[in-house]
Parts: C-alpha cells; sequence; structure tokens
C-alpha cells in the first residue's frame, strides 16, 4: 500500500492501482468518459485530467499509477482548465441535439457539459455526420454522429463479452466505431454496450422514441430467467414497463444482465397476452368472467376425483414460477389427496427420488467465486449460451489464468480461453465422464471407482465418436489434480441426461478426488426452490407411494385432469411435440398462463399475472432467496398465480389456504435454513452403474435454446430476431404457436362480469 493526497485528503491505496481508484476509495468524484470501473483502461477521452504535483502538465487520473506521497489536486486551476479544454474539443463534432436526444436526462455528456462546457463554441466548421449502420435488432447506432470514441463499447465486447463485434475504424475526425464487414452484433450480453455508452450513440431499438427518461418510475425486480437471478430495474410509465436495466449486486450480476433478461419485457404487453379467463365450449374458446371460469374447474375437477379417484389429478409447474406459487401448487394437489406434482419438466432420470427427498440440487459454491476459480469441468452444457452471465463470470476467470475443461457433445464457442475439450455422444455421456475418473485414479495411484477400460465394446464405441477420447481424458485428469479453487459443473444437458444420476454419483467422485466443489448450473430462475419448498412428486416428511413425475403426468393415462402453471408441455418438458397428442386425450386440461398458450389441447385458460405483475420470490442456483414486488399493476383481468390458487383451494372446500397477503405465503413457504437444504449428493454404488450405452438421445432433445427457455423470451419481439433465435431448431414451432394464439378469438355474447373480489 502507498499514501498519497487527494485535494488536502490521505489516502491509502494499492500499489500499481491509479489515481482515479484512489479518489473513488476516498468518495472524491473525477469527471470522466471512457473510464470503467469494470473494464480496462484506456485514457482516450482525457477528461479526467487532475494537478499532480510535480507533473509539468495535467495527467489522467485513470491511467497515473499512484505512488508514495503523491499530491494531486482534482479542481485546482491547472486541473480546472484542463477539464474545460477537453470539454471544448469533444463538444466540436458533437451534434448539439440534446432536446431531441434519446439519452437526454442521463447523459453523462450533458452533466458534465454544464460544469465544464462553455456558453458559445469558438468553431463555426461543419459538424461531421456519421452514417447509422444496422447491426441487429437490439441496439440502434442511428445517432453515431454522437460517439465521442471513448470505446466503452468495444472493451466491453472484448473483455466482458469475449468477442470483439465493435472496433474503430480510420483515423482523426473520420473515425468510427462499427461491426465490421457489415456484420450484426449477436452476443448474448450486447445490451450491456447500450448502458456503458456515455452518451447516446448506442441506445435500445426496442425503447427508442418510447418515452423520455424523466418520465420513468424506476422499481426493482429479479430476472424470472436463468438460475442467476440477476437484479434489475424495470422502468414504467403508465402502468407499462418500457424499459429493464440491471439493477448493481457485485455478488450476484455485478453490473451487467443478459440481453433475455434486458428486453423480454416487450412480450409483457404484446398481442399474445391473455387479460380474461377463457372457456373452450364447442371447440370454440369463449371469453367468461373469473366465477364461471373457476366454477367450471372446480366443478370438473371434483368430478374427476369422484369418477377416477384423487390420484387421477396432476400438476406441472414451472421452475419459473415464484417460491410462493410453488408452494401453493404443492399444498394444492396434496390437500385434493394427490401427490402428483412436478416442477422437473425436461428432466428424465427420476431414480434419485427417493434419496434426494428434503434435499435441493444447487451450484455447490456462491455465484462471486467462480470469478476466482482456477480449474473446472463442466460437464454438458453450453455454458454461454444457457447462463450468460455465470459464463461472464468465468470468462474473467480465465483471464487470470484460470483452465476451464470441457465435456459435451458438439464443439462450442464460449467466447473464452478453453483448456481441454472431451467430446463424446450424449449416448456414451457416463461411460465419458467415467472415463475421465479412470484418469484421475491411475494418476493418483489408487482404484478406480468403475471399470472402464476393460469395456472393449464400449471404449469402441467411444472412440469411434472421438479418436483422442483417452488422450483427452488424461488431460482434463491433470488439468482438474493441479491448482486450487476448483469445481465440477454440470449444465442443463447433464441436469436433463437419462442418466443424469449416474454422472451425478460420478461427479461426486471426481471433485472429492480433486479436492472440487461439485454443483448444478441448474437451468430456471426458481430450479433450486421448487426443490425446497416441495413442488416434487415427494418432499420432506412424505411417506407411503410417491406421485408421478412430469413425465408420467403427461403420458400417462391414469392422469384425467392435469393443472399447468406456467408452462407450455410442447417446449417445456421432456415430451417435446408429443406432449400436446397426450394431453389432448385427457379429460381435463387447465391452463394457468399470462398468455394465450396450450389452446390447441386446454379446456380452460386462468389468466396469471408475470413476473413484473406479482410479488414473489426466487431463489437462484447459491440458494440466494430473493423477493421482489410487482412493478405494474395486473394486466385486465389477470391475477395473480398464488390468489388464484387460494381461491381454488377455497372453491374445493380445503383447509388451510386463507391467506390475505403474500408475506403470509412466504413464511409458510421459505425454509429458515436453505444451507442445510443444498446438497448435491448422490446414493448411487459407483461399481454398480451402467456404463453401456444409453437409449439413442440428442443434444437438442437435451438443451434449449437461449431464447426458448420461457413463455417470455418465446414472445419478445426483438429476442426472436436475433441470430440465436433464428438458428434454434425450434424457432419455426415457436413462430407457428405464437401466430397461433394471437389469432382472433370468438368472445362469449353474454355481458363479461368484472369478479375482481373472487380473486
Amino acid at each position: 500500500m502507498v499514501e498519497l493526497e487527494i485535494d488536502g485528503k490521505k489516502v491509502e491505496a494499492q500499489e500499481g492501482s491509479m489515481v482515479m481508484h484512489a479518489a473513488e476509495k476516498l468518495g472524491t468524484y473525477i469527471p470522466h468518459f471512457c473510464y470503467h470501473k469494470k473494464l480496462s483502461i484506456a485514457a482516450n477521452c482525457r477528461m479526467c485530467l487532475v494537478d499532480v504535483e510535480k507533473a509539468p502538465k495535467a495527467m489522467p487520473a485513470c491511467a497515473t499509477p499512484v505512488t508514495q506521497g503523491m499530491i494531486v489536486r482534482t479542481k485546482s486551476d491547472k486541473a480546472i482548465k484542463a477539464q474545460k479544454s477537453v470539454m471544448e474539443f469533444l463538444l466540436i463534432n458533437h451534434p448539439l441535439d440534446c432536446p431531441i436526444c434519446d439519452q437526454g436526462g442521463e447523459c453523462q455528456l450533458q452533466d458534465l457539459a454544464v460544469g465544464y462546457g462553455g456558453s458559445s463554441s469558438r468553431y463555426e466548421e461543419e459538424k461531421r455526420v456519421v452514417f447509422h449502420k444496422d447491426i441487429g435488432p437490439l441496439i440502434s447506432m442511428e445517432e453515431m454522429s454522437r460517439c465521442i470514441h471513448c470505446t466503452r463499447c468495444v472493451r466491453f465486447g472484448q473483455e466482458i463479452a469475449g468477442q470483439m463485434e465493435l472496433g474503430m475504424s480510420h483515423r482523426g475526425e473520420h473515425s468510427e466505431i462499427e461491426a465490421f464487414i457489415g456484420h450484426t452484433v449477436d452476443s448474448e450480453l450486447s445490451g450491456n454496450m447500450i448502458d456503458v455508452c456515455p452518451v447516446g450513440a448506442l441506445t435500445s431499438k426496442p425503447f427508442r422514441y418510447q418515452a423520455r427518461t424523466w418520465e420513468l418510475s424506476r422499481r426493482k425486480t429479479i430476472s424470472p430467467h436463468d438460475s442467476t437471478g440477476a437484479n434489475l430495474i424495470a422502468q414504467v410509465k403508465d402502468n407499462k414497463v418500457l424499459r429493464v436495466v440491471p439493477l448493481e449486486n457485485e455478488a450476484i450480476n455485478e453490473c451487467w444482465i443478459a440481453d433475455r433478461d434486458r428486453f423480454s419485457y416487450e412480450s409483457l404487453t404484446g398481442e399474445h397476452r391473455l387479460t380474461a379467463p377463457m372457456i373452450k365450449q364447442d371447440n370454440v374458446w369463449r371469453t367468461v368472467d373469473w366465477q364461471t371460469a373457476l366454477e367450471y374447474v372446480a366443478h370438473g375437477v371434483q368430478h374427476i376425483k369422484a369418477d377416477h379417484g384423487a390420484q387421477s389429478i396432476g400438476l406441472l409447474a414451472s421452475p419459473h414460477s415464484t417460491l410462493e406459487e410453488l408452494y401453493l401448487a404443492g399444498k394444492l394437489v396434496r390437500a385434493l389427496g394427490s401427490k402428483n406434482i412436478d416442477s422437473r419438466l425436461r428432466t428424465r432420470d427420476f431414480s434419485e427420488d427417493k434419496a434426494q427427498t428434503g434435499k435441493a440440487l444447487w451450484l455447490g459454491r456462491s455465484i462471486e467465486s467462480l470469478s476466482q476459480i482456477q480449474r473446472v469441468l463442466v460437464i454438458g452444457s453450453n455454458l454461454r449460451k444457457d447462463h450468460p452471465l455465470l459464463a461472464q463470470r468465468i470468462r474473467q476467470a480465465t483471464r487470470r489464468g484460470a483452465q476451464v475443461n470441457i465435456f459435451n457433445a458438439a464443439q462450442v464457442d464460449w467466447a473464452m480461453s478453453t483448456k481441454h475439450t472431451f467430446l463424446a455422444n450424449p449416448t456414451h455421456w457416463v461411460a465419458g465422464v467415467a472415463l475421465i475418473a479412470e484418469s484421475i485414479a491411475k494418476a493418483k495411484s489408487i482404484s478406480s471407482p468403475v471399470s472402464v477400460l476393460g469395456e472393449t465394446h464400449l471404449m469402441n464405441e467411444l472412440l469411434a465418436h472421438n479418436p483422442n477420447a483417452l488422450f483427452q481424458a488424461n488431460h482434463i485428469a491433470e488439468s482438474m489434480l493441479g491448482g486450487e479453487h476448483k469445481a465440477v459443473l454440470l449444465g442443463n444437458a447433464a441436469a436433463h441426461h437419462p442418466r443424469a444420476s449416474s454422472i451425478l454419483a460420478i461427479s461426486n467422485w471426481i471433485a472429492e478426488q480433486t479436492q472440487s466443489t461439485v454443483g448444478y448450473l441448474s437451468e430456471a430462475a426458481n430450479t433450486v426452490g421448487a426443490q425446497l419448498v416441495g413442488a416434487l412428486p415427494t418432499s420432506a416428511g412424505a411417506s407411503g407411494a410417491h406421485g408421478l413425475n412430469a413425465q408420467a403426468m403427461i403420458e400417462d393415462e391414469r392422469v384425467k385432469a392435469l393443472f399447468l402453471l406456467g408452462n407450455e408441455p410442447e417446449f417445456d418438458t421432456a415430451s417435446g411435440a408429443h406432449a400436446g397428442a397426450f394431453l389432448a386425450k385427457k379429460a381435463m386440461v387447465i391452463t394457468l398462463s399470462p398468455f394465450k398458450a396450450n389452446m390447441s389441447f386446454s379446456d380452460v385458460i386462468l389468466p396469471i399475472a408475470p413476473f413484473t405483475e406479482t410479488p414473489g420470490t426466487f431463489v437462484n442456483a447459491e440458494g440466494r432467496a430473493q423477493s421482489f414486488h410487482a412493478v405494474v399493476k395486473p394486466l385486465g383481468e389477470t391475477r395473480p398465480a398464488w390468489k388464484v390458487l387460494r381461491v381454488l383451494a377455497n372453491m374445493f372446500d380445503l383447509q388451510g389456504f386463507n391467506y390475505e397477503t403474500i408475506e403470509e405465503v412466504r413464511a409458510q413457504a421459505l425454509p429458515k435454513d436453505i444451507p442445510s437444504m443444498l446438497m448435491n449428493t448422490s446414493t448411487k454404488d459407483l461399481s454398480t452403474v451402467d456404463l453401456s450405452a444409453c437409449p439413442a438421445i440428442t443434444t437438442e432433445e437435451l438443451t434449449v435454446g437461449i431464447y426458448g427457455l420461457d413463455s417470455l423470451v418465446r414472445r419478445s419481439h426483438a429476442l426472436q430476431h436475433t441470430a440465436d433465435a433464428q438458428n434454434d431448431p425450434m424457432f419455426t414451432a415457436y413462430q407457428v404457436a405464437a401466430h397461433q394464439s394471437a389469432a382472433p378469438l370468438k368472445a362469449n355474447n353474454n355481458a363479461q362480469q368484472k369478479v375482481g373480489e373472487h380473486v
């Protein structure tokens, strides 16, 4: 540490850090444009010039290292004069279009020009004009004449997103920021370029011309998509979300969010929204009031229960639902006498159900610690697309020398430096992971937990797919046996694999032998929370026979009445496109959704509130519970799902559902000691693991595209026009489903009665 003085105040700073860092520590603001705490030093805007004693001229605070005894003045005549000169220089070519600028009201240049700009300009020459470029559906470059060449967007792409999609061409006054050779900006984190731009050069295409920034109310919420639990600010006008930006939380998302967190709000007021209950009569959908819809559901389910028994009732819950909704869903089904509830919609291996009673599979470490990891083995994941913000953490670790090892079905670009890659067909994943365990055992001269090399037929199959399998397994073993702060991470494809429990069991052994943590990256916003509140066919304290799992509920003819909470089985379950045919045979299918979804096989659709219109709680991959409030009022006759479930329970005449507030539900639902319930253990005896090829399965069956994850992103216009969406094999199916749900519907001839008091 060195001690220096800034504006008469002493401060200690790390040796090698810059004057800007010392000033931040002291709370002294130095004007700047190109400097950003998460990006490398560029020192090209020169706005942060300060007066350093004994220096012949003003020095840039962002690029001047601190020294012992240094004396810095940020407000001396010398510093102020230098800063004003830089401001005059920046404004030479900047179009002074503040009254019509999208960034007006939150423009860093505008703010600093008030304090450091002149009342008039000495320049009378024409300002330069930069022609706009089309770089995709998310970011607008219509006003690049405003660019001051701070290069924040360029550095963000290189250092945070991992790919240089924007760069600076030409020199002097002809310099331009552009995407070269007509390319678009396709990073899953690209929207953060809008945030880091200090002027109005890069703006949001969906938000453009929607509102002035001072007209917006800013309200905190949590991302409902992947398991990171990114903290968000929803910006609202006239009870409508018009923009979503990050809320800084260093422990979770830092100051970044993924594009699906930023742009999925478009679906909230789209033509696909359901604003009143609907019932299918004579194969025609009719709009009805809440009382009619709820009575129809209650009577129908009660008749089915009387005719076929309680076990003929089931509920599929989306893991993107709130903790409170999942808790009440499970409580409702069990109060009806059934145990058929599941939120593991894409899971195929249910063999560990009994062993995992009362446990929740989780990340195995904190999200923040991923930035400091030194060795990691990622099994069955397209990390960059499945978990963009977690991938960003690991990407930063690789910049510090971390070794990333991949076990996957295909080579994918993670936009980061990777050490070793082991490719195997999903049918041979158990054997492939076992081969890595065998290599670790040989390197440590210990007995192997599984016998791989003796399986001649298996080895031949593995080597036919990947001739370098043994070589790659040895290298991954060597990597994982070195370094510290290590993790074995199982991705979405590993979690959805038909032999997921075997993969977990072997991964546990690998982690134990390499002193690593083991954990699931987790697919959805509440995958962990759903396990904590028992949204499963069995839960802590459950006795007797288990209920049916998600796949069985869809395909088993014994289930006559099925509730679908916030999901679309054709896209969200392991049954996939076949789900519709199975569900069409059910006696009654009740969909609870914010959208006109599942219309081909549902009998009733009840409009429930999306995450912006209801309070709730999400538990992210690291087991952190984050509660949030509604940021807007429910649209039309939409109601929060927890209220709908509560009223349904009352109509079934069930006891224990007289909740008045969401806080009462949360108090019962949220476990008091979450850490004690977070475990990634397996009871499987490794000596009995079946190493033969599992039934044929493809990578496409195990994974879902980045913009097909849930009903919100599937209906976001901007996201569905990105390259990632259009390269998704399911893209056409999403478009067909969305088109059908947006078709005109026949309204009920009877006047619609508003019965808000019932819900």
